[in-house]
């Protein structure tokens, strides 16, 4: 089952990932929320619509805005809405 995996911390785990842009979409319920923590960063990709992001916590450490989620993708990325990626050294493994 593929996982993402930061600091030796499980953050997701799913069978149901959806892969856009080389980037592995994990789906809402499949994330350990506990590691999450609302950032104020946002971004603007001119397919997917505005992203809203989160810093990984593990055991102290901080990963600044290594995870992400569209709140409302645009049309055509429907399938993004209510999933989380990651990036910045999270590990992904099959």
């Amino acid at each position: 089952m593929p996982k993402a995996i930061w600091n030796q911390a499980l953050l997701a785990e799913s069978d149901d990932i959806i892969t856009v842009e080389g980037d592995f979409y994990f789906p809402l319920e499949s994330v350990n929320g506990s590691f999450l923590k609302n950032s104020s960063s946002t971004s603007r990709c001119p397919h997917k619509g505005q992203a809203f992001f989160y810093d990984v916590i593990v055991e102290g450490a901080v990963n600044r805005d290594a995870a992400w989620y569209y709140l409302d993708p645009e049309t055509g990325y429907e399938q993004l809405k209510n999933r989380i990626a990651f990036w910045k050294g999270v590990e992904f493994l099959p």
